[in-house]
């Protein structure tokens, strides 16, 4: 499997426990981080939990 860029677009003030935990959990800190992680399902299910708050980019 290829790899995701995960840019953190939204700030996590005023969200839900899980949430904030699950942008932790990305490796995302500030507002403009970005990431790069493998593309599984593990990492697509938190993903999708907080998509409003990720912009996300495949890498190839």
């Amino acid at each position: 499997m290829g790899k995701l860029r995960i840019k953190l677009i939204r700030s996590k003030i005023g969200r839900k426990p899980k949430h904030r935990r699950t942008v932790e959990a990305l490796g995302l800190r500030r507002i403009g981080a970005v990431v790069e992680q493998e593309d599984n399902p593990v990492i697509r299910g938190m993903i999708r939990l907080i998509s409003y708050m990720l912009e996300v980019e495949e890498i190839k």
